[in-house]
């Protein structure tokens, strides 16, 4: 028996943006979740305190934005009912009421509108507007009626929160060259009468400094996290400029890489206490921290992972969990006893026989999750899985896509690479300038790893990953002789180029990750997988998506191009209608077998229940 790619389609991708709302019969529970038989739209789903669940949003509605083309925060419930949300199509703002259909809140046009937040008291929702690379913070009201600018500052703005007296805004901004993880500002400024704000502040932040989310404790200061100890902890900011006081002093990420605006790791509840999600990329925790005493309770119980989205009403959690064999899951969680329910709907789940135990490890200072293949017996193929990001981890989770090829004979390292988020900031910045570098050599690393501990044949082992796992797959097959081929999805091949076509949110991340240009383009010409694509140690199979505005499908082709031109072997599979990942459910299957067809040619086994897959090149 061996899972199915319908198997992962299924359970592919997880809940997000949960909310939970106290009404008089009990705590109702929101939340988003993917529906790749529904042509990958994200719907979102109210479940009731009696346990009952509805779709909130009708179907052919997808409540998602491009906001820095990788969306942020894209709905939220009104009081009452119903929800305002942006739609993918057209990317503008709707309200919808129970029972009613959408009604547009903004105008037809370029702009799209992500990081949604329903300031208390004000019949209006406020979110980031982004328009042509310019973005500004913005009030829509909620029966219509034009669009307010309440803030420009920043070249990048998100985290907008009014203060409990309505007397001011916070929010956090930053500037090129950074990237959120590198350095933000936590801003404060007086609103006016007319609703817009005045100068501003900056009370926490700054260049070498990143503050990733900010709530208000009172009307004089916020609880931020920030990490000037080189680890993303819960701080309290006053204002008026005082110190801040770090609340939580330890060597744990309380905080993540902030890729879609919105995203939440911690969540203030009525009497005080702050729900926390914190730990390591080897193990997310839940917990209830009392800020005045400092003492941190663990409520997680025995998940392995806790997503970075959670709300707090009613003397409950809503927060999404996993395990290494169950799904990601939303969670009620009791603050006092901390005590689970999980709301969201069960997914069909293949045999529990079918999936690997994983061991978490730690081979030449590298981190790295192993998941054995069914039946090992003896050295056998493994396939290096690179995260994208590249600042960004893979947690210790149940993943079916992983499961798909353990289930299958193939075993699967993840490989957190020196650069990855969940060990801190120093961690982190090994990747400073080395990109291309650092992640190639930690990826061999690992892979010789396997082959010393008996695990791995050395001669059949693979890498492959995804955007910027997908760069570090590419880069591994031509700076090193240790992988017979790669898998590259959405992949980045030549820095230079992509740093020119990509979008504003990340045209210059590889002044911290390569250097700035023209200053160091010799670094661009030695690591680009593109011009020394005569060097790969064996075939790749490239996928891409025709709508792909992150990275751009003629990356692929020009590498390809360039492997044809040097007798490489490679394939080339594109899919119309798919952005920056996979999200409908025939795209997910096609890929799978693909890849499995791939490993199946380049490890010398039998694949029979997938098409066969054609290397160019290949005699």
């Amino acid at each position: 028996m061996s899972i199915s790619p319908i198997d992962v389609a299924r359970t592919d991708g997880g809940p997000q943006w949960v909310e939970a709302v106290a009404t008089a019969a009990g705590v109702e529970v929101w939340w988003d979740e993917p529906r790749p038989h529904e042509g990958g739209r994200r719907c979102v789903v109210r479940r009731l305190p009696d346990g009952t669940r509805t779709d909130a949003l009708p179907e052919g509605w997808n409540a998602r934005n491009r906001l820095v083309e990788y969306g942020g925060r894209s709905w939220r419930p009104l009081p009452g009912g119903g929800l305002v949300f942006t739609n993918w199509s057209d990317q503008r703002l709707y309200r919808l009421d129970d029972g009613g259909t959408p009604v547009p809140l903004t105008p037809e046009g370029p702009s799209r509108y992500g990081d949604l937040y329903l300031p208390p008291g004000r019949a209006e929702v406020w979110a980031v507007r982004e328009t042509n690379d310019v973005r500004d913070l913005v009030a829509v009201p909620l029966d219509g009626g034009g669009v307010r600018v309440i803030v420009k500052a920043q070249h990048f703005l998100m985290n907008p929160r009014i203060s409990p007296d309505g007397r001011k805004v916070a929010w956090i901004g930053w500037d090129h060259p950074n990237m959120p993880w590198d350095g933000t500002e936590l801003c404060v400024a007086p609103l006016n009468d007319d609703g817009t704000a005045g100068p501003y502040e900056v009370v926490a932040g700054g260049p070498s400094e990143s503050v990733t989310q900010a709530e208000w404790r009172d009307a004089g200061s916020l609880y931020a996290v920030t990490d000037p100890t080189g680890w993303w902890n819960v701080h309290l900011v006053p204002l008026g400029g005082g110190p801040a006081r770090n609340l939580t002093p330890m060597e744990s990420e309380f905080g993540v890489a902030m890729w879609k605006p919105g995203l939440a790791t911690f969540a203030v509840a009525e009497d005080g206490r702050l729900v926390v999600v914190h730990g390591t990329a080897d193990h997310r925790r839940l917990g209830v921290l009392d800020p005045e005493t400092g003492e941190l309770r663990e409520v997680g119980g025995d998940a392995t992972h806790w997503s970075a989205t959670v709300s707090v009403a009613g003397g409950k959690a809503a927060a999404v969990k996993g395990t290494p064999y169950t799904p990601l899951e939303v969670t009620l969680v009791g603050l006092d006893d901390g005590a689970h329910e999980v709301v969201s709907p069960p997914k069909p789940l293949p045999d529990r026989a079918l999936l690997p135990t994983p061991e978490t490890v730690t081979i030449e200072g590298v981190h790295a999750h192993l998941y054995p293949p069914s039946g090992a017996q003896g050295p056998g193929p493994y396939v290096i899985f690179v995260h994208g990001g590249p600042t960004g981890s893979m947690p210790l989770l149940l993943d079916l896509e992983i499961a798909y090829f353990t289930s299958r004979g193939i075993g699967v390292a993840v490989v957190n690479y020196g650069g990855s988020t969940g060990y801190g900031r120093a961690y982190r910045e090994r990747l400073r300038h080395q990109w291309g570098v650092v992640d190639v050599q930690d990826c061999a690393k690992v892979a010789r790893g396997l082959v010393e501990r008996g695990v791995a044949d050395a001669s059949r082992i693979a890498i492959r990953g995804g955007s910027a796992g997908g760069w570090t797959t590419v880069a591994a097959l031509v700076h090193s002789d240790v992988f017979a081929g790669g898998v590259a999805h959405y992949a980045i091949t030549d820095p230079e180029s992509w740093a020119a076509e990509t979008h504003d949110f990340e045209s210059r991340y590889l002044d911290g990750l390569v250097g700035p240009l023209p200053e160091t383009r010799q670094r661009y010409t030695e690591r680009s997988p593109l011009l020394n694509a005569f060097r790969a140690s064996g075939p790749c199979l490239m996928l891409h998506g025709l709508e792909d505005a992150i990275v751009d499908v003629s990356q692929a082709q020009r590498f390809t191009a360039e492997l044809d031109k040097h007798g490489k072997e490679w394939a080339l599979l594109t899919f119309p209608g798919e952005q920056h990942g996979w999200r409908r459910e025939e795209t997910i299957v096609a890929v799978l077998e693909a890849e499995l067809a791939f490993y199946g040619l380049i490890f010398d086994m039998e694949t029979p229940d997938v098409p066969p897959l054609t290397l160019k090149g290949r005699a």
